[in-house]
């Protein structure tokens, strides 16, 4: 009988020398309460959640934000949403660290506000400042190889590709482009922006990225919780068929059943 290998599917994932197991991050934004948002976060099996400094009082520990969510549970990953340059996001993630929120932050740097895409020279700026003064850094990206094998030269803890603008569901559209970064890289890849369907989350892994965040489409789901728990078993499916070994795309049939040595 064949030995048959085991799929090793409780591999962890680590970030800036920290274990999760959970392939998933979460944001917060766009819920209809913090009810439905506390819920989906708890469903999705997440334990890195992103909130937007822009959307938080730090000097109120009540904060709506903040208040409901469990910090012994989760690491908090403060993000620098809204920030327009550099000095905008490193101004951010200076409050953060200095309110004890957190020394890990989410480089967001979008000055355009119709799409919302990320500034590669404004990004990589905030990042050298933000490294040099001991922040693990995740920074968005747009699916840029080159920009992303900088950024990680510098000692960034991830990169963070999109898949498409912020907020859109479309899905994987720049697929190619984080196949490369996927293939050249030396941090964790976090597919991050435009995810919009479980399926787009397992697509991603499958390819090698190593996580994805998730935010606008579990948040305007009818159900956020069951959506969530979807997007909990999209990613664990695309790790399990990583591992396992994806058969490689052929042009032409090959026929499933044996055809030579048939007696007809």
């Amino acid at each position: 009988m064949m030995e048959t290998k085991a799929v090793a599917i409780s591999d962890p994932l680590v970030i800036g020398g920290r274990e999760f197991k959970s392939r998933l991050l979460m944001g917060t934004g766009k819920f209809r309460s913090p009810e439905e948002m506390v819920a989906a976060i708890d469903a999705s099996g997440a334990e890195i959640v992103t909130v937007a400094l822009r959307r938080v009082d730090l000097d109120n520990p009540q904060d709506h934000i903040m208040s409901h969510l469990d910090l012994a549970k989760y690491l908090i990953l403060p993000n620098t949403s809204g920030a327009r340059n550099a000095d905008e996001a490193v101004r951010l993630a200076r409050l953060a660290r200095a309110s004890g929120v957190s020394d890990w932050v989410k480089l967001e740097v979008t000055p355009e506000p119709r799409y919302l895409l990320p500034d590669p020279v404004e990004t990589f700026r905030a990042a050298e400042i933000l490294v040099k003064e001991g922040f693990t850094v995740l920074p968005y990206i747009n699916a840029d190889p080159v920009l992303a094998r900088r950024l990680q030269d510098i000692g960034t803890a991830t990169v963070m590709p999109l898949g498409a603008p912020i907020g859109s569901n479309r899905g994987l559209k720049t697929r190619d482009n984080i196949a490369v970064i996927i293939e050249q890289a030396t941090v964790p890849v976090v597919v991050d922006a435009g995810l919009g369907a479980p399926s787009h989350a397992a697509e991603s892994i499958e390819i090698g990225a190593d996580a994805v965040l998730v935010n606008t489409a579990i948040a305007v789901a009818e159900n956020p919780e069951a959506m969530a728990k979807a997007f909990c078993k999209g990613v664990e499916a695309g790790r399990e068929a990583r591992l396992a070994g994806l058969g490689k795309p052929l042009f032409m049939a090959e026929a499933s059943s044996p055809t030579s040595g048939l007696p007809w």
